[in-house]
């Protein structure tokens, strides 16, 4: 896609994509740094197939290495790398010096074009779901000319990082990028197909996936989250009472931004900037410690990218700001969990937005047979969608704290819901139009009142020009959830332009064509509309509407994973060229073995600090009270106080080491993996749980110079310093 320019930047809520300009820093070879270095006609070959996705010419490939090569040097590169996204959900890279050494003893600078498009790293050693064995090991890695290069930055080194795809020897892909790429395409296609039956595709050669992602983090003291083993290696709390404040006062929401912190988040903006990424938004998030980073929209290949760049940068950034930054979906029990919220949208080439519904939308039948795409794709596929974001880490953050719950459904709003009433009566006639608030100050301006109110607790809502997917994670990778996404959607617009074309015909009338349109749209708003939900998603009284609905709802990752096993989702995939049988098997058996592994480290991280820290401090302040009383007691003077809380405290350690062995024995169970996601899911996280209880108990009676970690207090305000 055109690389950002300035004058198109927009803010969170359009659902435009943005252009980042070479004013946001110098580390992007994009834009006016390839018009510079570039051979015109280098440049134009490369612009176009990053415009119109076709081919790469493998000729311009040595110009460009070379190109990329000393302008990296010159920004004090001495290194580069394939930068790429494996199955483990993060980011990957091996370092090549860009020295060499010649026959004669000397030393050059080297950067090949067959250097810059394929790398070969160790396939069998990323997860693969059985795709690669041990023994077989070639893989590759090929060069994205889609996504820009970017000179990445760590301490007083440089390194030249080439957005490529994984794959195997095989060509099957090892990543999450290559079924995004294909995905994109995907949706491309099929919604071309409905710009034509409409007549709406003069000019525009393909359409676009959008995104903006909205990402929700805490930050902890560095040397309080150190001290805390489950952090460290979790990423979470694994124990740990309530502070006495938390976000009762609901007083920390777009708070005045504490001045540690805002240093800290200009940092982040500046290294974002200068690699290209079009931060916008920062603020306070609703819990103590907890904050937001939002871009403008960019084409979803770059977003995703730039969204590993920004968990990346955020990390880094916050060591030398003596921070912590957490981005685990539920770091602490009992606040709010971080959300990773997935703005998406589809526009043409030509930079026509097709989920605007404008002024008159009950007019407007190309947006609302797109809407109803959507509308039909979450409802027959909501499995896959529920599936697209399900972790062992979210698991603890759906349906809670305002996270949206487990059960797929779109919020519409007012006004379009009345279009789909207008729409399932068979005729809309008019738009309900928002209107002003008067604000009862004659200082204060009239403001145009919207349609809709927003709904925080629908996991897949209309927000004015864009669908908001706010189920997916913190920690998570946005390429995957977007590859389900644009794949369904790409299937429901398949179903739409094929229907279309079968009721109008070839070169219908306009009035053939409004007819067909109508009636299309009726059957499928009557058919899927039940997938639409606009009250309050937490309440009991939805969740049993949900079910009278038939929608599914899949609370855990074991049931929520299993969808991807199924034949009919083999089927949707392959179809549109998204992901062979084999290689959804794959991401499919990574799933299962992901959260077992997730689990597992968790369990035994429990058990360590129960082992090693919990039960001998609580057996110190055991001995100290027994100490007390025999003392006391020894001076004739009864304590029946201090003896009662003595037996409370035996109570608790013994039940305490009841738990922790109850821990122990779940997790020795085996048996295949399926089998073993159930058990871990029923039996070891409960009794986690309930060994959780217990410590937090201890927590709250234990003296503070005896109690080994960090409390909740202590981190959840330690930004304020």
């Amino acid at each position: 896609m055109p690389q950002p320019t300035s004058n198109r930047t927009k803010t969170k809520d359009s659902a435009m994509p943005a252009r980042a300009s070479d004013t946001f820093g110098s580390l992007v070879f994009a834009g006016d740094v390839m018009l510079k270095r570039l051979p015109p006609d280098v440049f134009m070959n490369l612009q176009r197939t990053i415009n119109t996705g076709s081919a790469l010419d493998p000729k311009i490939a040595n110009t460009v290495a070379g190109a990329m090569k000393d302008w990296a040097l010159e920004h004090g590169a001495t290194h580069y790398c394939h930068w790429f996204q494996p199955l483990t959900g993060s980011t990957a890279e091996k370092h090549d010096a860009f020295l060499s050494m010649t026959s004669d003893g000397g030393a050059i600078e080297k950067f090949s074009g067959s250097q810059l498009i394929q790398g070969e790293p160790d396939a069998s050693s990323f997860p693969h779901g059985g795709i690669r064995d041990t023994y077989e090991a070639r893989g590759y890695t090929a060069w994205d000319a889609t996504s820009p290069a970017f000179i990445y930055r760590s301490g007083d080194q440089a390194t030249l990082c080439v957005p490529t795809v994984f794959v195997s020897y095989t060509g099957e892909a090892l990543d999450k990028k290559t079924p995004l790429l294909r995905s994109i395409q995907a949706v491309s296609k099929q919604a071309m197909r409905i710009l034509r039956i409409f007549g709406a595709d003069k000019g525009a050669n393909q359409v676009i996936t959008t995104l903006g992602v909205e990402q929700e983090y805490f930050l902890v003291d560095r040397e309080l989250a150190s001290a805390r083993p489950d952090l460290l290696i979790c990423g979470r709390t694994l124990v740990g009472a309530p502070a006495p404040k938390g976000q009762q006062l609901e007083d920390h929401y777009f708070g005045s931004i504490p001045q540690r912190v805002l240093g800290y988040m200009a940092e982040v903006e500046k290294r974002l900037f200068e690699l290209g990424v079009p931060v916008k938004t920062r603020h306070n998030e609703v819990a103590p410690g907890q904050f937001e980073l939002a871009p403008t929209f960019e084409n979803a290949n770059v977003a995703v990218d730039h969204q590993m760049i920004t968990m990346s940068v955020l990390k880094e950034t916050a060591e030398r700001h003596g921070f912590a930054c957490l981005m685990h979906e539920k770091p602490f029990a009992g606040v709010n969990g971080s959300g990773k919220h997935n703005n998406w949208s589809l526009s043409t080439d030509t930079g026509v937005n097709l989920l605007d519904p404008r002024d008159d939308t009950h007019t407007n039948m190309q947006f609302l047979t797109f809407l109803c795409a959507v509308i039909r794709a979450v409802d027959v596929h909501a499995e896959l969608l529920r599936g697209a974001i399900a972790s062992a880490a979210n698991d603890h953050r759906l349906g809670a704290n305002e996270a949206p719950p487990a059960i797929m459904s779109i919020f519409l709003g007012d006004m379009l819901t009345d279009i789909l009433d207008q729409l399932e009566s068979g005729n809309p006639k008019k738009t309900m139009k928002g209107g002003a608030l008067e604000l009862g100050a004659t200082t204060l301006p009239q403001i145009p009142k919207h349609t809709s109110d927003r709904n925080r607790t629908s996991p897949f809502a209309f927000t004015g020009n864009k669908f908001e997917f706010r189920a997916v994670g913190s920690s998570a990778s946005v390429a995957w959830p977007n590859t389900v996404l644009n794949t369904i959607i790409a299937e429901s617009l398949d179903f739409m332009a094929t229907q279309l074309d079968k009721r109008a015909g070839k070169n219908p009338t306009q009035a053939k064509l409004e007819s067909a349109v109508k009636s299309l749209l009726k059957e499928v708003v009557k058919e899927h509309r039940r997938v639409c939900f606009d009250g309050d998603g937490y309440s009991k009284a939805w969740h049993d509407e949900a079910k009278r609905r038939g929608l599914a709802n899949h609370p855990s990752t074991p049931d929520a994973i299993a969808c991807f096993g199924a034949k009919k989702s083999a089927e949707l995939f392959a179809k549109y060229g998204v992901l062979s049988k084999r290689e959804l098997e794959a991401r499919h058996g990574v799933m299962v073995e992901q959260y077992l592994k997730l689990v597992r480290i968790e369990s035994r991280t429990l058990q360590s600090m129960v082992r090693t820290a919990m039960l001998p401090c609580a057996l110190r302040f055991q001995a100290e009270l027994a100490d007390t009383i025999a003392g006391t007691q020894g001076c004739g003077i009864e304590c029946p106080g201090t003896e009662t809380q003595l037996r409370e405290v035996v109570g608790l350690v013994e039940s305490l080491r009841k738990a922790i062995a109850k821990v122990e024995e779940a997790e020795g169970f085996h048996g295949d993996a399926e089998k073993e996601t159930r058990h871990y899911r029923d039996a070891l996280l409960p009794a986690m749980l309930e060994t959780r209880k217990l410590c937090d108990s201890l927590e709250k009676v234990m003296p503070a110079d005896l109690y080994p970690l960090p409390t909740y207090a202590e981190m959840l305000f330690s930004t304020r310093g």
